[in-house]
């Protein structure tokens, strides 16, 4: 249930910002996006994966939990994008998304910190764009989160660790070496 509890319900906030969005873009996929692809492909969705260029595992891996395409970050996907929900904490990829994102579209920014978003074009923000971020979560997002994921059969992909293997898990996460949730064990309990 941890993943879930923590990256479920902000990924959902996020998702949640992106209303009756049909064809989503999840740039990082993680812990979050592969929970949200099964809910939004059950709602019927179209949802496109953004990894890392070398990535090829992890959009595998997206494309096995139900997204329609994945591919690398510069790539442009198959259609525009009604709505982009960024996890990945890397502002670089802000104007990427905005460029695959439809007039009137919106990016979302759903971690909890990001490094700078660079100066970009103002085209590619033009004709009505939205850029927004998720702060935090709310009961209420549980409340609605956990029987809707349990209604479309959520499968979380989880990699238990022991809470001594932190440091390493954390290089694991930073190098994307991670598909689905990784949750640390504290063996004493």
């Amino acid at each position: 249930a941890a993943p879930l509890l923590c990256a479920g319900l902000i990924g959902y906030r996020a998702y949640r910002m992106a209303g009756d969005a049909r064809v989503i873009g999840l740039y990082g996929f993680g812990a979050a996006a592969h929970i949200l692809v099964q809910i939004a492909v059950w709602q019927g969705r179209d949802v496109f994966a953004f990894t890392r260029a070398d990535d090829e595992a992890g959009q595998s891996f997206a494309r096995a939990t139900g997204c329609a395409w994945a591919g690398p970050v510069e790539a442009q996907p198959p259609d525009a994008l009604d709505a982009a929900i960024l996890f990945a904490p890397v502002g670089d990829l802000v104007p990427l998304a905005l460029k695959a994102t439809r007039k009137g579209g919106q990016v979302i920014c759903a971690g909890i910190h990001m490094s700078d978003i660079p100066s970009f074009p103002y085209r590619h923000l033009w004709q009505e764009r939205v850029i927004r971020s998720v702060a935090n979560l709310t009961r209420e997002d549980g409340l609605e989160f956990l029987p809707l994921a349990a209604a479309a059969g959520v499968r979380t992909h989880v990699i238990a660790l022991p809470l001594e293997q932190a440091n390493a898990a954390l290089d694991r996460l930073r190098r994307g070496a991670v598909q689905g949730a990784l949750v640390l064990i504290n063996p004493t309990t």
